[in-house]
This record gives structure tokens, sequence and C-alpha cells, in this order.
């Protein structure tokens, strides 16, 4: 039995009847002297050189604070808060405050625009907003009589700033200063909904997806097994605050297993990104392959990066060279994982098993998962079907706020057992390791034969003048629709005809022929989400408009 089989032998389901994160986790471990005085919970630096660093006692002094300050302005139990913040310290202090409250926090991107602001508003009927100064005049379309609240991003949240607030918005800092006592946190039945987390989807508006406070509960089980995170380690992580990513990874799976957390407010630079996890002894780093890509072209020789031992990746699947380019830079492995916005992580690569090239990994331990086929089937090892999530599941969202039919769309009884269907693709082999074989509608169907883009990518990819690919279909008279390739070249490559056709000569030679890209377009860089996916939408919608030119070999 290796330890994976142990792990998932050994898991017993421990959700609580309760549990509030902001009291049975922060506010434990501030009461628990040693570890409140061994490192600090939050250390945080932005590219003008600010720094400051925060204790569990810290956070949880100044999330009462900004509680009791919200619940006199009549924030209570199941109020939504919108909370759009940078990489600052105030965005953890924001969050939990509204987590001791009961109520419901709703983390954006700063990138939203008013449009898509006052969707989200509306949706969700939040009446209160926390954002910087710097943000507040995308919020013309909030409700009147909406409880306002500017953040100055300068200062670090507990300084005592003295910058005034826009006016018709109150002060992050002069509510932080309010210390009046009598805070009463609330209590939080595991069911309670706790975070709204809005997501594009292929069609339609974007959607609510709202997770119960066991979410938050069940996140410190992907730190421990996944990330492999104990009371000694730095996690530095390096996603949007309004994605789920940064619940695994900045705030609910780092200190649910009581983990520093590494957060830092400025531009991607990849010397830099190196010299923090050297100056900070990060032991954790998770970033997303379009990060690891620019990091694999470094030298490291001069860094000492030596507290390093593990760094992980989700959201993209990484090609196999930067994968291994990154292993042998850094002498230490890097554990892939899978989850989406709906069901927290799914699957995962765990330290001291074996990892196998292309590999998602295999379930966290207390998640089963099944692939279904076409037919409505269970498959065999080796067989390509949707990955479907056993229920019930901790991991599982309560659904798509106010939209009962869409959450019921994604629900499927299959021979007595109820799933939710991810929409994703993938193939499993005897040992339970699960490939990613693309989104079910990213799967080109041509003459026939289905193919998944991302085996075609991970081809293309390894050519010595490819930096990035995506595969998307492309349609065609004869054939319905055919492979075509957005190709980003290395610095110093120009793409040509005859360079497209040595790359399907290449694809030839590393996989199934068929699978060659007939149409190879060449473009400066890829259409991407706020954390670095690819999004193979955008170019699919391109191709079926019939805007885009490419280089078109139909040989």
């Amino acid at each position: 039995m290796d330890r994976y089989e142990r792990l998932r032998a050994e898991y017993r389901a421990q959700t609580p009847r309760t549990f509030n994160f902001g009291t049975d986790v922060v506010d434990a471990w501030a009461a628990n002297a040693e570890r409140n005085n061994a490192s600090p919970a939050l250390i945080w630096c932005n590219a003008a050189g600010a720094a400051h660093s925060y204790s569990f006692a810290d956070i949880a002094r100044l999330t009462d604070r900004l509680a009791a300050a919200l619940q006199r302005r009549g924030v209570g139990a199941g109020d939504r808060v919108m909370v759009m913040l940078p990489r600052i310290p105030a965005w953890q202090i924001a969050m939990v405050a509204i987590l001791k409250l009961g109520a419901i926090a709703i983390p954006c991107v700063t990138m939203l625009t008013p449009k898509d602001i006052a969707y989200r508003l509306a949706n969700s009927g939040a009446k209160t907003i926390i954002t910087t100064n710097l943000e507040v005049a995308k919020f013309g379309d909030a409700p009147d009589d909406a409880l306002q609240i500017a953040v100055d991003p300068a200062e670090p949240a507990g300084s005592h700033a003295t910058a005034a607030a826009p006016a018709g918005w109150l002060s992050f800092a002069d509510l932080l200063a309010e210390d009046e006592g009598g805070f009463q946190p609330a209590i939080v039945q595991a069911e309670d909904p706790a975070l709204i987390f809005y997501t594009s989807g292929s069609t339609g508006l974007p959607k609510g997806v709202t997770h119960a406070s066991r979410a938050l509960h069940a996140w410190s089980g992907s730190a421990e097994y996944w990330l492999d995170l104990d009371q000694d380690d730095v996690m530095f992580c390096t996603a949007d605050t309004g994605w789920s990513k940064a619940g695994t990874s900045i705030l609910f799976g780092p200190w649910g297993r009581g983990a520093t957390v590494l957060f830092y407010d400025g531009p991607f630079d990849a010397d830099y990104r190196v010299e923090l996890i050297a100056r900070h002894g990060v032991t954790v780093y998770c970033a997303a392959a379009t990060e690891l890509r620019r990091l694999v072209a470094l030298d490291l020789t001069d860094k000492d990066i030596s507290r390093l031992r593990i760094t992980v990746s989700a959201g993209e699947s990484l090609n196999p060279p930067v994968l291994a380019a990154w292993s042998a830079m850094t002498a230490r492995p890097v554990l892939e994982a899978y989850g989406l916005t709906e069901t927290l992580m799914l699957v995962a690569n765990y330290r001291g098993t074996e990892v196998r090239p292309g590999a998602m990994g295999r379930a966290l331990p207390g998640v089963d998962l099944d692939i279904i086929t076409a037919d409505d089937h269970v498959a065999e090892p080796g067989q390509t079907g949707q990955l479907a999530l056993r229920l019930p599941s901790p991991n599982i969202m309560l659904g798509y706020w106010q939209d009962d039919a869409r959450t019921a769309s994604t629900r499927k009884v299959i021979a007595g057992v109820e799933y939710f269907m991810t929409g994703d693709n993938a193939r499993a082999d005897a040992d339970g390791y699960i490939y990613y074989e693309g989104r079910a509608d990213d799967v080109i169907n041509s003459a026939g034969y289905r193919i998944g883009p991302q085996e075609v990518e991970n081809a293309l990819i390894e050519h010595p003048m490819v930096r990035e690919a995506a595969a998307v279909p492309s349609p065609d008279e004869e054939r319905g629709e055919v492979v075509k390739a957005f190709i980003v070249l290395h610095d110093g490559f120009e793409g040509s005809p005859e360079l497209a056709k040595e790359l399907q000569n290449f694809v030839k030679g590393m996989t199934a022929p068929y699978k060659y890209p007939r149409r190879i377009e060449f473009i400066d860089e890829l259409p991407k989400n706020a954390v670095g996916k690819i999004q193979r939408r955008d170019l699919r919608l391109r191709e079926f408009a019939g805007h885009a030119p490419s280089i078109n070999n139909p040989a």
C-alpha cells in the first residue's frame, strides 16, 4: 500500500455540525500561544517596497473590530458583502470579518467593469461594498442605501491611516479604529451559505457559485493532502483574490493548517518572483502554468531557494517539458491538481507518491469520482468520458445563486447514483490516475474522430520554437471540423508556411497522425483569463465566426 492508498484508507469525513472559519480557525490559532508566537500568519509586501506582517492574534483583533463595526451598521447573518480588493491585507481582514458575522462574502477581481459590478450587485442583492478608493467610481449603479467602504491600498490594514475616504464612502481604517467592544460572532451551521464566486460559463451571464461554510472546512483537506502544509510552512500563491484558487492556497487552505501566507501586490516579474521565494523562505509555491513557463527560462544558480520543497499548479495543465524543466531546476517535484469553482479541488498529485507524466493525479481522499461515457455508463480504464463527482460530497457547491434550473442541469442520476457533472473530459488508467482530455465542449470532432486539444498542444509545445499553443476546432466542408492550432513562438522566431508544415510533421511523429493540426495560425499572445488559463472558447468563436486567417495545409 503506497502513501496515497493509505491516506484514502485512513480518511474519515470530519465535517462539523457548525463551522465559523473566523472563530474556529483564526481565533483558535490566535489563542494558541505557541503557534501565534512562532511565525506570522501573513507576510505582505508590494512592488513599492512596503511590507507588513500580521500574527494570528493581529488578524483576530482586526477582524473582530471590522465585524463589530459592520454589525453596528446593520450587517448580519445571510447578508451579501462584495469584496473587490487587490492583494492587500484588507482582503483577508474583510473576508474573515464577514464570515465571523455569518454574512456571505462575494470576492471579486479588481478588473471588473462597472457593468460587471452592476450585474453582481443586482443578482446577489449585496448592499455592502468594500473596495479601494481607486475603484469607487465603478460603483455608480450601487443601491442608494448601500453601505460603501473604501480602503487606502497604500496603507497596511491596522496602521491607523489618515487618508480621507471619497465622498459617500466610509473609511476602512476608521472602522478598524473603532473599539466599542462587545462583538459576538455568529454560530454558523455547516450548510449555511458563506461564499459566492461569480464565474463565467460557455454561455449566458456569470454564475454565482454559492458555497456553504462546510466548504471552508473542506479546503483544509486539499491543503493537507496536496499542498502538504503544516504550521512551519510558508505558502506563496499568486492567484487573484477574486478566484476560488485564493481560497485553496491563500486563505482557507493554508490558515486552516496554521501555515504562514506570503501575499505580494505587484506586477509579474519572473526574476522578482524567485527573489520573493528566496527572501521569505517559501516552502510551498503555487503558480499557474503560464507563470511557470516564464520561470523555466531563468538562471537560478545565484538564488537560494533551498527551503522550497513543493511547487503546485492548477487551473491549466502543465505541458510536460515545462514540468520537467522546473522540477530539474528546483530539484523538487511539481504537483498538479484539478478542481472547479463549483467543487473545490478534486484530483491531485501528492508528496511521496508517483507522479505520472500528463496525469492530473488521483482523487483526493474523501472524494469519489467516476468517468461517465456518452451512453451514461461508468468508463473502463482508458476510456474517455466526462469526469463526474459522486454525491453527496462536502466539496460540492450549494448551487448557483438564484438559479435552480442551472444548478439542476449539472446533476445526473446514473444507476441510482447522483453525480455532479464537471463538463470536463478525462480518462483514468488502471491505477486511478486521471488524465485531462479538455472541456466537453472543447472536443474536436473531425470526420468521426474525437480529438482532445490537450494532446495536440502537448505535442506542439515540445517543438523548440513553440512557447505556447492552443488547439480548437475549425469548420471544414469535408470533415465537419479540423484541428486548428494557434501558436505563440519563442522570441527570435517568425511564423511561415514552411514552419507550419514542419510543425504538422512534428505532431504526426508525436501522436496519432489524425490529430495533427491541419490549420495553423501564428499569433503574438493567446487569450487568457485572470489566472492565466487559456481561453480556447474565444479562439473557437473566432474560427466559427470566420474572421481568423490561417496557414491552411489540408494535406
